[in-house]
């Protein structure tokens, strides 16, 4: 079936300057899953026709670090210390046994949570990211092929692979950081991976893609990323690791592996074009590390790596990348992730371009145009794929619609900047992925919101009392969530 998509304004890709170029009173046409036709007044026959009136069709946004849970993070938020509200593994908890939060059933829930609000968004594309925190240890085949079967069933396109890890960082008996270590159910979670990559990767009409997902740098062994960095090269497959996310973790792989993180991927074989590292922002010679000079930032400029830049999850805590603008031009990928509630990248492009300015105390060195290149063109480059992220004959049909009639975007002037400057990921009305409608009029198909909502709610209070138990003993007293004002 040939379809015909038109709106105010289209988001087309011009491949001779290889940017985003704006239709006027645009169409899109696609057959099956593949874009055929990007302009105005298409000549041929088509089988249905859809007119969106004042909106903006654009191509699927691809979120790299995309929360693939029911958030946990957001508890961090003005809530005390992580070691002493239960953020961290307790040494009081560890003593008890750590154990699972949810049900294998509710497992699979949240993402089929997760990746609704990521359609609802205007997301198309994801690599889902979930917390280690309230599980036993890491993820598991049998849950993954779950998550799978989801994505297969909501239609996003998903790049997969159950996380793995040798440790995780604890709150010890001094209250204070420390790392407990597993190496084999690291191994054991990596052969986990590698099976699920060789049963999955391509399932679903090539909806579902593996990646190889260990859990952050810092709790990762040499031998667990090494095989890691070699999985990788034989299968020609993504890695994403969390790396050069905070302090603490420079200082401890400096200290564990006698190198900065940068330094130790590039031994170990990890830095490369298939690497998707989010956060990128402590490198050495950022003033609170103890690394000096500018030898990661040549690491970083010469891998081919991807930064995958989450700006809203760390503006929440007074950080952020020091220069978008300088990280671009110097020919750094850059893509962008959502990392926490909400899975809004139009607010992540907001605030990555709000903090850019702060930073650079520049208005122009980072522009509209490179948080949206950054939201669809670097994330596909990321992946190494020239078929998605833009719309253009022979790519992908992953396409969505921003509608520009709600009156939170005032009167509109530019679609993008109105978009950008008011506009939110749930003002999207229409998405297409593969080719297949998997969501219309503000509706993801075959999903009852209200009963989402429902068990999502259910199982928050699950999360709750899971952190609550990995507090201190003498903590278990204490409420959990302070709130910002004292309840009468």
């Amino acid at each position: 079936m040939r379809t015909l998509l038109k709106a105010s304004c289209v988001i087309g890709y011009d491949a001779q300057t290889r940017s985003h170029v704006y239709w006027r009173d645009g169409e899109v046409v696609f057959s099956g899953d593949t874009i055929e036709f990007v302009g105005r007044h298409f000549p041929g026959h088509v089988d249905r026709s859809i007119d969106y009136g004042h909106a903006v069709i654009s191509p699927g946004l691809i979120d790299l670090d995309a929360l693939g849970d029911i958030d946990s993070g957001v508890l961090g938020v003005d809530n005390g210390s992580k070691i002493d509200n239960g953020r961290l593994w307790s040494a009081d908890y560890i003593r008890r046994g750590p154990v699972d939060a949810y049900t294998a059933e509710e497992e699979i829930f949240k993402y089929r949570y997760a990746f609704t609000h990521l359609i609802r968004n205007g997301i198309t594309t994801a690599l889902p990211i979930t917390s280690m925190y309230y599980r036993q240890w890491a993820e598991h085949y049998d849950e993954f092929a779950g998550v799978a079967a989801v994505a297969g069933e909501l239609g996003i396109r998903a790049y997969l692979g159950p996380c793995y890890m040798s440790g995780t960082t604890i709150a010890t008996q001094e209250r204070s950081l420390g790392q407990l270590w597993d190496e084999p159910r690291g191994l054991a979670g990596l052969d986990a991976a590698l099976r699920f990559f060789n049963d999955f990767d391509g399932a679903h009409g090539g909806l579902v893609r593996g990646l190889f997902a260990p859990d952050r740098i810092e709790t990762c062994t040499p031998a667990l990323l090494a095989r890691t960095a070699a999985a990788s090269a034989e299968l020609n497959a993504p890695v994403r690791l969390h790396c050069c996310q905070s302090a603490y973790e420079f200082e401890t792989v400096l200290r564990l592996r006698g190198d900065t993180p940068l330094g130790w991927l590039e031994q170990l074989g990890l830095l490369n074009d298939r690497a998707v590292l989010p956060h990128g922002i402590y490198l050495s010679g950022h003033p609170a590390v103890t690394g000096t000079g500018d030898a990661d930032w040549h690491r970083l400029v010469d891998s081919g790596a991807t930064i995958a830049h989450c700006p809203e999850v760390f503006v929440r805590t007074g950080e952020a990348l020091d220069s978008f603008g300088r990280y671009q031009a110097a020919g750094i990928n850059l893509g962008l992730g959502t990392d926490t509630w909400p899975p809004d990248l139009l607010q992540n492009m907001r605030t990555g371009l709000y903090a850019a300015r702060l930073m650079e105390k520049s208005a122009t060195r980072t522009t509209m145009a490179d948080l949206f290149n950054a939201a669809t063109l670097g994330g596909a480059k990321a992946l190494r794929r020239d078929d998605i992220g833009r719309l253009t004959p022979g790519a992908q049909a992953d396409i969505v619609v921003f509608d520009l009639t709600a009156p939170h975007l005032g009167p509109i002037f530019d679609p993008l900047k109105n978009l950008f400057l008011a506009g939110r990921g749930t003002d999207c009305r229409a998405s297409y992925i593969a080719g297949r409608c998997v969501m219309q009029d503000f509706e993801v198909n075959g999903v009852d919101m209200a009963g989402l909502q429902v068990q999502a709610d259910r199982q928050f209070e699950k999360l709750l009392a899971n952190q609550s138990a990995r507090r201190f003993d003498d903590a278990q007293a204490q409420p959990l969530v302070q709130p910002v004002f004292p309840w009468a």
